[in-house]
């Protein structure tokens, strides 16, 4: 009886990891699933920038340790190397962009296009470290990094222009 408990307990695991790893099915959408899961993570980036940047760090954390776990158990039960269903990398990696940034209509779509596009072409470091870093790990790495410098680009652009508009306020009733 144990047994059979374990093994439903393990299809459970193994359900709520593939889950994770393809954003709730997201990855399935095609063409270009790293789109549609970066799309899909704009309200998340919203009520996160909203939250706080405590809130949003520490969500940025807790879905990178649970990214890095998921596509590593993705490539294995699949045998497959950073399969492009595996998208919880784009999740994070376009909440890293987001992260410190104005509530403005202009940042979010300049960091969207900016985070496809580094992620797409995988300048240096990206691509170095999507070639090098395998894993689970490897999967996550590059679209942190591309997040990391999509947001420094962001962030030179909000200090020095106006090109990513006003703040939107919230104003409580």
């Amino acid at each position: 009886m144990k047994l059979i408990s374990n093994l439903s307990h393990k299809k459970k695991l193994k359900k709520i990891l593939q889950v994770i790893a393809n954003w709730f099915y997201v990855g399935k959408l095609k063409p270009a699933p790293g789109t549609w899961a970066t799309l899909s993570t704009l309200p998340l980036a919203l009520l996160l920038n909203k939250c706080g940047p405590f809130y949003h760090m520490f969500a940025i954390f807790i879905l990178l340790v649970l990214g890095i776990v998921a596509a590593d158990f993705y490539e294995k039960e699949f045998n497959v190397a950073d399969n492009s269903e595996i998208v919880i990398d784009e999740v994070v990696g376009f909440l890293i962009t987001m992260l410190w940034l104005p509530q403005t209509w202009q940042a979010y779509a300049v960091g969207f296009i900016l985070f496809r596009g580094l992620d797409i072409f995988k300048p240096f470091p990206i691509g170095y470290l999507d070639k090098k870093v395998k894993g689970g790990m490897g999967v996550m790495v590059d679209d942190m990094a591309a997040g990391m410098i999509a947001n420094i680009i962001l962030q030179q652009l909000y200090i020095h222009t106006s090109w990513l508009g006003a703040q939107i306020v919230f104003i409580n009733s």
